[in-house]
């Protein structure tokens, strides 16, 4: 029998991008993204770690260079629908995106394509949103209200990303300069619930082994995609639900195929990360000084379903930050009770907190290319950090900041002994180049509310990092996500590269070539990949493979996937022009 029965009727749109500019609110509360999450110019609104061996002074093969290998990029091809009238649109390949010259900090002067020599080229992953489905404290219930309150393609976010660590890997080189890459960086939300579990698929995926992504019983699936609550996809069924009415397929086998283990082969080159708000907080917001969210986590029982009126409060609540501690979720859990079912409990699902977070970081077992640690040291074990310096190429030192409050929100901040370091790191390092990494991006850093493990201490907003920023023109670029959309905004002296997620269509990472044009000025070279996963899908194909490819097409399909995510063609492949 085919696996293959669709339902056509049509699509429902988010309001809630409007009201919130974000991407849309997830099932574990939130991307909870925040506002201003724009593209191009009109989006300004709004330790040191173990060395790695850092790439040579490289000469440049060419602005254009013939191609060794067939890793495609986006300047080649873009997934992109075959039939945009279709209810349920099947992708394929599209027109690749052209290279933008930005001129905004600096002139392009003729010749400079055969003086410039290559400074640095690596890879930005951010927002993976490793997710664990059938975590109890997420949630998807909220979707009654918001349809983007939980996507359809959530379970596969695992062979999703193995998809992209392969094409990584096929890459090889820089596709604007011919340099060899020689690392790559997260910049943070690697995972979605904060678990154990997640963390341990995502440090499996960038250094390289297998992994099992399912949590709970071992044998079966109990997320709300077999609940029998319509609300959500059940591919495995022929009776219509909210995404059937939308044009999904039935797909049989799909349930099993997505908990069934995957093999990632790891970065070749070495990696370094960058912590997100995903990564410290319960939901990506919540601080929750109870305890009670983490014991719920590792429980036996989930909540599918809660009424209406319940959802549009609690939706209205989580979509503002208005509740960092978890005070209104743990109440509705305690009234939810009866309401609840009963599903296989498993200690893999605790959060975990900083120090847990660096060790398992530290583990010799995830070392994969290395570095060491992947930027993190014991020096921040002793004195609970995450934001170190590391080695980028001749004279240019990477910064990794940690902007989640853990005193709750989805938006970002830096307290005042780290806005401290920072600015000894930039005085240091005045006579070279510094490129920042952070998870959140200028325009999300609003969340000034006092962590409660330091009530005397400050926090500081993306306009005094901005302020300090632009004061040291040693700064090149500020390359960060969390708003899970492309977005490139010129600072005076630097550029803010803000990258699209890789669980929201269209699910992009972005190479990063730096190079000195030996006239005076700098180009940062910005090209977005997809994963290895083929455009075209076959809904009968469930490997590894297949999977990757499904997860790409159900997120062009996700209820109100829209094409804002990609940005602008200035915010996508382009050759940004410095003056130094």
């Amino acid at each position: 029998m085919t696996r293959i029965r669709s339902a056509v009727t049509a699509v429902d749109r988010r309001s809630f991008l409007a009201a919130t500019g974000a991407v849309g609110v997830s099932a574990g509360i939130g991307l909870a993204l925040g506002a201003g999450g724009g593209s191009g110019e009109a989006a300004a609104a709004p330790g040191t770690a173990a060395p790695s061996v850092p790439s040579p002074r490289t000469p440049a093969a060419s602005a254009t260079p013939t191609r060794t290998d067939p890793a495609r990029t986006t300047l080649d091809s873009v997934a992109a629908p075959r039939d945009s009238a279709a209810a349920f649109r099947r992708l394929g390949d599209g027109p690749g995106w052209r290279r933008v010259v930005r001129e905004t900090l600096a002139a392009p002067r003729p010749g400079r394509a055969q003086r410039r020599t290559v400074l640095s080229s690596f890879v930005q992953l951010t927002d993976l949103h490793l997710v664990d489905v059938q975590h109890p404290v997420r949630t998807e219930y909220l979707r009654s209200q918001q349809l983007s309150g939980w996507r359809p393609q959530e379970a596969l976010t695992v062979p999703g990303a193995v998809a992209l660590i392969e094409q990584i890997n096929a890459l090889k080189e820089g596709p604007a300069t011919g340099a060899p890459l020689s690392f790559a960086v997260t910049t943070g939300d690697n995972t979605d619930n904060n678990s154990r579990a997640e963390l341990d698929w995502f440090l499996t995926v960038m250094s390289g082994g297998r992994i099992s992504p399912n949590t709970g019983d071992l044998q079966r699936y109990e997320g709300v995609q077999n609940s029998d609550e319509r609300l959500f996809w059940h591919p495995e069924d022929s009776r219509r639900d909210t995404d059937k009415r939308l044009g999904y397929p039935r797909i049989d086998g799909f349930l099993d195929a997505a908990i069934r283990s995957v093999n990632s082969p790891g970065l070749r080159i070495p990696w370094y990360s960058t912590v997100g708000n995903h990564d410290g907080l319960a939901s990506g917001a919540m601080a929750d000084p109870s305890g009670f969210l983490a014991e719920f986590a590792v429980g036996a029982k989930k909540l599918y379903g809660i009424p209406d009126a319940e959802a549009k409060q609690l939706l209205k609540l989580l979509s503002k930050g208005g509740d960092p501690n978890g005070a209104k979720l743990i109440d509705l859990l305690r009234r939810s009770k009866r309401a609840m079912r009963s599903i296989t409990a498993d200690p893999r699902r605790a959060p975990f907190g900083p120090r847990e977070y660096l060790t398992a970081h530290l583990d010799p077992a995830r070392a994969g290319a290395g570095p060491a640690g992947h930027g993190y040291t014991a020096a921040n074990l002793d004195n609970d950090t995450l934001y170190y310096t590391f080695p980028m190429g001749e004279n240019v030192t990477g910064i990794s900041l940690d902007t989640t409050d853990r005193g709750g929100h989805y938006t970002g901040s830096l307290n005042t002994a780290q806005l401290n370091w920072l600015k000894r790191k930039l005085a240091e390092h005045r006579d070279g180049y510094v490129v920042i990494f952070s998870h959140h991006n200028s325009w999300t850093m609003t969340n000034t509310h006092p962590d409660p493990a330091h009530p005397g201490e400050a926090r500081h907003n993306g306009d005094e990092v901005l302020a300090l920023l632009k004061r040291n023109r040693n700064v090149l670029a500020w390359v960060n996500g969390h708003s899970h959309r492309n977005s490139i905004l010129p600072h005076g002296s630097f550029w803010e590269i803000s990258t699209a997620s890789h669980i929201d269509f269209p699910q992009l990472a972005r190479v990063i070539e730096i190079t000195d044009n030996g006239d005076g000025t700098l180009s940062l070279f910005t090209t977005l990949i997809e994963s290895a996963a083929p455009h075209r899908t076959d809904f009968e194909d469930l490997s590894q493979t297949g999977l990757a490819a499904l997860y790409r097409e159900l997120s062009h399909n996700a209820p109100g996937s829209t094409t804002a995510p990609a940005g602008k063609s200035s915010d996508r492949n382009t050759e940004l022009l410095l003056s130094r």
